[in-house]
């Protein structure tokens, strides 16, 4: 029989093999997600599904504005026919984000009938849905989904088990360049990456 020093060992040693796989499936991830929006992959679409973002007043702010851009550039290569535009309102004092990408993109030189959107999510999966109910009426099939590059993995994802056809379209540029702020972009899209696998949400 062991004896209740040896079982203590056994213990310990099961604890940190469970807590080495736990860092090791955390790191695993990360890396994945981190190599996955690196994809620049171009794919021609139907449409582009813009994630949403903040709203500074009646502007789009610095990271929801390079979204868009993208979107904008991926209109004029031919490669997406339409853009949709997600996002509702951040605040009650400002525009739904959809609608304030749309006016944006219109000073840009897309023609307002080649944009849609929506304007009542307030996350990513309703980002999806709302824009998944839109294409459905103007029967468009095949997506790329247009976000930052550490948040793509898991956008699209979740667009895929939503059914949809959908592809990363990462931005070129990213507003989280400094070390700093990628890795708590990247620690952020690892937790509820790690999440919506357990629990779908």
């Amino acid at each position: 029989m062991f004896n209740y020093k040896t079982k203590k060992q056994w213990l310990a040693m099961i604890l940190l093999g469970l807590m080495s796989a736990l860092i090791l499936a955390i790191a695993s991830i990360s890396l994945s997600i981190y190599f996955y929006g690196n994809n620049n992959n171009v794919i021609k679409a139907d449409a582009a599904i813009v994630l949403g973002a903040a709203v500074w007043g009646e502007e789009p702010s610095p990271v929801f504005r390079e979204r868009i851009n993208h979107s904008i550039n991926l209109y004029k290569n031919g490669d997406v026919r339409v853009i949709i535009f997600t996002g509702g309102i951040g605040d009650k004092d400002e525009s739904a984000e959809a609608i304030v990408g749309k006016r944006y993109a219109i000073t840009q030189g897309v023609k307002s009938a080649d944009i849609l959107i929506e304007t009542e999510s307030r996350t990513t999966n309703q980002n999806l849905k709302n824009a998944q109910k839109v294409a459905d009426e103007y029967q468009l099939t095949k997506f790329l989904i247009v976000s930052d590059p550490l948040h793509l993995k898991r956008s699209v994802l979740m667009a895929q088990d939503l059914g949809m056809d959908a592809y990363p379209s990462p931005t070129p540029t990213t507003r989280y360049r400094s070390l700093n702020s990628q890795l708590q972009f990247l620690m952020r899209e690892t937790y509820f990456y790690f999440v919506y696998l357990v629990f779908k949400i």
